[in-house]
Order: structure tokens, then C-alpha cells, then sequence
């Protein structure tokens, strides 16, 4: 996975007693992590979600630093943001399950960087209106 947006939590103006949504996944070393869902969206008629990595609110533990790029300096702490392909199907029982696929495509991972990057930067301006 690939870093998509590092700095402030862009879920400050989140409600009292939202519960936010949390996957647990499995990393390239075989370490389970989780993983907080941000926002879903669509691109080419395909769904997408932004995530980051969970606070263990139980243990108290802060997001895994490991995911930020080594080239960051240390002054650029906060969130780190990853995006997603979101597969949607039905159960037997009908329930709605949502499969979660690394995006492949280096050219489409990094335009939707881009829109996610955007969706930020507009939310950000909104806030300050």
C-alpha cells in the first residue's frame, strides 16, 4: 500500500458517537492491521475507499509509523492515508459484504491520489468558511 495523505486527521469534525468503520487486514509481512475506513467514492463507475490506519482505542497504541515513506521527515506526523478498490457483494443471507483490493495500476493509484487529495483540500476549505 501506498501513502496517500499525510498530516492532520481530516475526521476532526466528526460527530459525537460516530463509530467509525474499522477493517482488519492482513500486511505484506503477514501482520494483521487495522485499518479505519475515511471515505468511499467512485471513479470510472468503480467504488473507491480512503483509509488509515486505527487507533487502538483499547490499548492506546497510535497509528504504525512503518507506512509513512522513509524519505518523510520526521516533522510531517499525522494520519497516513491509503486508497482502495471496494468489491461489493451479497451473501446467502443477503447481508452486503465489501471486499477491499490494493489498487494495481501505478497511473490509476495515482490519479486517484489525486482526487482523494482533492476531496481533502476542498473539505479543508470548507471548514475554514
Amino acid at each position: 500500500m501506498r501513502p496517500l495523505y499525510e498530516g492532520e486527521d481530516p475526521n476532526l469534525d466528526m460527530e459525537e458517537g460516530f463509530e467509525p468503520d474499522i477493517i482488519e487486514m492482513t500486511d505484506d509481512e503477514g501482520n494483521t492491521i487495522l485499518l479505519e475506513i475515511i471515505d468511499y467514492f467512485f471513479y470510472n463507475g468503480e467504488e473507491y475507499c480512503i483509509l488509515t490506519d486505527s487507533i487502538d482505542e483499547d490499548s492506546g497504541d497510535e497509528p504504525d509509523e512503518q507506512c509513512a515513506p522513509e524519505d518523510e521527515s520526521d516533522e510531517a506526523e499525522g494520519i497516513t492515508c491509503y486508497i482502495m478498490k471496494v468489491n461489493t457483494s451479497t451473501d446467502e443471507n443477503g447481508e452486503e459484504l465489501e471486499e477491499f483490493i490494493p489498487v494495481e495500476d501505478q497511473a490509476l493509484e495515482a490519479k486517484l491520489m489525486e482526487i482523494a487529495s482533492t476531496r481533502f483540500n476542498d473539505e479543508d476549505q470548507l471548514d475554514e468558511d
